[in-house]
């Protein structure tokens, strides 16, 4: 029978949460790494007990860690981030026209074929790839090299790399989302990149149609059509069918089009989530009410998916990394809140029941579905 693996980061530490494929009753397991700041923990498609968690501190830096057995054990594997073939760790570095700093490691993608090769996005935006297991790290330095760079600007979490998308169907292709630039691609395996911002519109900035400057939230794809991609941006929640050539604004009836994460159904590419905020000065749920909301066509039609969820007083956040899916059908989504608090909807979204309550802060869910 089939099992789930959820891998829980959180402010104070990381849980592996597992069910069977009922997902009714889980076995909690953790913390590991207890008092540090776990910003992103995802495990390999290609070996499901290759684990890797991105470890943090203000004090102590950055580190990586891996698993080897599905996250029962773990080892410190390397800080060795050499940036453009300057060596070292949290420091300062040249970029082209002012300093960038290697503070933090927003998010891990491992490869789909390749257990021990896996890419990191960083703050400063800047990515790196592992080709060791996470044992070193080499810039892929065409990104930070980009005509545009020098006019990136941090987000209110700093200027960080937070979304990578490998497409499976073309090889060298790659998305990546930065807050405050917008997404761009690859289509040589990072040699050169370019945006693929056309379309959006941001009032805050001094060209509100600019190729670069949006803030981006969250990046998502549906595997079988990785042409498609879906956008939630500080505001507005946005759509492109031609691999971010241009973009459309996919809002519709939502209460609010601000919010962080947003994902696709395992096995329907035009089924949506989002959790809207009430604004950006806000980051609370708007009316005290916890709803995700679902459309089914792919963007414009929303509805809210309540039952199971605190529909009184509850003024949490769910951030950008913190909402997955599973690949069971019927089809599992699972998010995590600032309160501490992981919910799961065996159904599709249709009910929500919490796995755990009373986590430290969530940052980041990620889903492993097991033979």
């Amino acid at each position: 029978m089939s099992r789930v693996r959820v891998l829980v980061g959180t402010r104070k530490g990381a849980f592996v949460l597992t069910s069977d494929a009922t997902r009714e009753r889980w076995d909690i397991g953790g913390p590991h790494f207890g008092g540090w700041e776990i910003y992103h923990l995802k495990g390999s498609p290609a070996d499901p007990d290759r684990l890797y968690a991105s470890q943090s501190s203000g004090w102590f830096g950055q580190l990586i860690q891996r698993s080897n057995d599905g996250g029962k054990t773990w080892e410190a594997v390397g800080n060795k981030f050499v940036y453009d073939g300057v060596p070292g760790t949290h420091l300062w570095y040249d970029g082209t026209s002012r300093p960038w700093e290697f503070a933090r490691v927003w998010h891990l993608e491992p490869s789909l074929t390749d257990p021990d090769m896996v890419y990191a996005g960083v703050q400063d935006a800047a990515l790196f790839r592992s080709m060791d297991g996470g044992q070193t790290w080499q810039e892929l330095p065409g990104l930070r090299r980009h005509d545009s760079a020098p006019s990136w600007q941090p987000g209110a979490g700093g200027m960080c790399l937070h979304t990578i998308l490998v497409d499976p169907s073309h090889p060298g292709r790659i998305f990546i989302a930065i807050s405050a630039a917008g997404v761009f691609r690859t289509d040589d395996g990072g040699k050169t990149w370019r945006p693929i911002n056309r379309g959006l519109r941001s009032e805050q900035i001094p060209d509100p149609t600019a190729e670069v400057g949006h803030c981006v939230h969250r990046i998502a794809m549906h595997p079988s059509r990785p042409r498609v991609l879906f956008m939630q941006k500080h505001w507005d929640v946005m759509r492109s069918d031609d691999a971010g050539e241009s973009w459309q604004e996919i809002s519709g009836n939502l209460p609010t089009d601000f919010g962080f994460p947003i994902d696709v159904h395992a096995h329907e590419p035009e089924t949506i989530y989002v959790v809207p905020i009430k604004s950006d000065s806000e980051h609370f749920l708007p009316d005290g009410r916890l709803r995700v909301y679902r459309s089914r066509t792919g963007g414009h039609e929303w509805e809210a998916l309540t039952r199971g969820l605190p529909q009184r007083d509850c003024y949490v956040n769910v951030l950008r990394d913190a909402m997955a899916v599973d690949s069971l059908d019927p089809c599992g989504v699972y998010f995590g809140t600032t309160g501490g608090q992981v919910y799961a909807s065996a159904d599709a979204g249709d009910s929500w029941a919490p796995i755990v309550r009373d986590l430290p802060s969530v940052v980041s869910v990620e889903v492993q579905t097991l033979s």
